[in-house]
């Protein structure tokens, strides 16, 4: 009985994922462009970064895109645009109705004329 462990009661904090704000960001490539030479590896050290992470946030950086959200862009228009979808619909059976409609009487014009004639 003395041979045997405990299971430890503390339960492990599970990782989680590290996110960065755009200001962050910002604020680590504005200090890696002033890191002189041999300088950029210890400030990675200190805030704990990788390389491509700088790389990544200077390219972002200099296209004006970070801190941006990524995905689509939500439409300002949608209301506007289910609108008219809904009166299109609503047009294209009209016009079918009324194509039926001139048919009809397109053959009840005929059934006349031979009546007269």
């Amino acid at each position: 009985m003395s041979g045997e462990r405990k299971p430890n009661p503390e339960v492990e904090r599970k990782a989680e994922r590290r996110r960065f704000t755009a200001e962050y960001k910002r604020r680590m490539v504005v200090e890696a462009e002033k890191c002189q030479h041999g300088e950029l590896g210890s400030l990675l050290r200190r805030e704990g970064l990788t390389y491509a992470q700088i790389g990544q946030w200077r390219s972002a950086y200099a296209e004006g895109t970070l801190g941006k959200k990524r995905g689509p862009v939500a439409n300002p228009n949608r209301a506007e645009m289910r609108r008219l979808e809904a009166e299109n619909t609503r047009l294209k059976r009209d016009l079918e109705r009324a194509g039926l409609i001139i048919d009809a009487q397109k053959k009840l014009a005929r059934l006349l004329e031979e009546e007269q004639s």
